[in-house]
């Protein structure tokens, strides 16, 4: 063989194979921190990257976030310094321990050693914890924040976002060993849960805070990081999307539907489910009525439902109903009229104030989005609209009402030509009556 002695080759390629290593290791946490594949990413890069605070390791080092190290380097003492048990060698041990599952809980690859990783993550989770500690006691004895309301503001939706987390057993981890009062089911400890103490950055968009209250009392287990609580907390205030529930199953593919306006000119009418507060929750009642619960969107909206579908995309796209969600809204949403609607109804409160602006979101949001199959409960709903919509008498019903009621000019002259026809078959009548006698 010219070019090379072939068993150099072999030796080459068995080096290689015996290097290779599985990209995630076999743990519920592995690879649960993703980074948002490019192309949901080049849709709108600011929604995936923090503006203040890098938090993690794929941030590190970015340019823009660099003025937040030494406001996270005093936030980190200060909760060494409030911890029952101050001890930063136990501490540091402890994340010492946890580094080989910290670093598996990254779907890519972290260029970093064992001691740079350690640090980041001490750093960055005592960083939050502390940050989560001060707007805790700040709301609940009206105390002072001590950054800039504004600052305050950015952090809590850059502690969301998909790419910006640390793993939420580590947070636990060294939250407990801070203040083991904590676990003690008897008296009445100063520090909260570390579950109720994550409710308070997480957004108001979606779940208001009285109801994610409520949500935190019936606990919940296998936290991944912030953005899997929050969608955790939006599956569990659902009536339909409970793991034991029927309509959580998955089928076959995603049916066609027609948008709001045109449901609405073929006689269903949209209502605010006002009995659930899950976003989740559509319900259609006799084929006529379709109800939906409230959404706010406001400038934070988008953020917020982008890193939501990215997480559901790359971690649990077999569970994906906010995804459902959203190619549901995608379908029923293509024009400002049909954002009209829906702000009609109450459906949408538009805090953005452009109707286009609200369409425009929804339409970008189902781009690049994969779902190979749709739950059980809105592939119902699709087929009962479909079929409801198809029936010959409703399409005619439809078309004489475009063509001769489409506004209120055009529906007095259609009325007042049929009274014209009324009256002149009257007419009509009487005078072959009198004929006849």
């Amino acid at each position: 063989m010219e070019g090379g002695n072939p068993n150099d080759v072999i030796i080459k390629i068995n080096k290689i194979l015996a290097g290779a290593k599985p990209l995630l290791l076999p743990s519920p946490n592995a690879g649960c921190i993703h980074k948002v594949p490019h192309e949901i990413r080049k849709l709108n890069e600011d929604a995936y990257t923090p503006k203040v605070v890098s938090i993690g390791p794929f941030h590190r080092g970015n340019e823009k976030l660099l003025k937040m190290e030494e406001h996270k380097i005093m936030f980190c003492r200060g909760f060494i310094e409030r911890s029952e048990k101050m001890n930063l060698e136990s501490f540091v041990s402890c994340v010492q321990e946890l580094e080989p599952q910290v670093r598996a809980s990254y779907s890519d690859e972290i260029k970093l050693s064992e001691e740079e990783l350690v640090m980041v993550i001490f750093v960055d989770s005592c960083f939050i914890l502390e940050f989560l500690l001060q707007i805790f006691f700040a709301a609940k004895f009206h105390g002072p924040v001590f950054l800039p309301r504004r600052l305050v503001n950015s952090i809590y939706y850059d502690l969301f976002l998909l790419e910006n987390q640390v793993p939420f057993f580590v947070l636990e981890k060294l939250y407990n060993l801070a203040f083991p009062s904590t676990l003690s089911s008897s008296g009445n400890p100063t520090y909260p849960s570390m579950l109720l103490l994550s409710l308070c950055i997480l957004p108001e968009t979606i779940i208001s805070v009285d109801k994610l209250l409520e949500l935190c009392k019936s606990g919940i287990t296998g936290v991944f990081h912030f953005t899997d609580l929050y969608r955790k907390l939006i599956l569990r205030s659902s009536q339909f999307f409970q793991p034991s529930a029927s309509e959580c199953s998955r089928e076959g593919k995603v049916p066609h539907l027609y948008s709001a306006t045109e449901l609405n000119e073929l006689g269903v009418k949209f209502k605010v489910n006002e009995k659930s507060k899950c976003i989740l929750d559509l319900e259609l009642s006799s084929f006529r009525t379709l109800r939906i619960p409230s959404i706010k969107v406001d400038d934070n909206t988008e953020v917020v439902l982008r890193n939501l579908l990215a997480f559901e995309q790359c971690h649990c796209v077999d569970e994906a109903y906010l995804t459902d969600y959203i190619i549901f809204f995608d379908f029923l949403i293509n024009t400002d009229k049909d954002v009209d609607l829906m702000i009609k109804e109450g459906i949408i409160e538009n805090w953005l104030g452009d109707s286009n602006a609200v369409a425009q979101m929804f339409n970008s949001l189902g781009v690049n989005i994969m779902y190979p199959d749709f739950n059980e409960k809105y592939s119902r709903i699709f087929e009962r609209l479909n079929t409801f919509c198809a029936r010959p008498c409703v399409q005619k019903f439809a078309t004489l009402k475009r063509d001769y009621c489409n506004t209120a000019w055009q529906a007095a002259a259609t009325f007042a030509a049929i009274f014209l026809l009324i009256l002149t078959v009257i007419q009509t009548v009487f005078a072959v009556l009198q004929g006849v006698h």
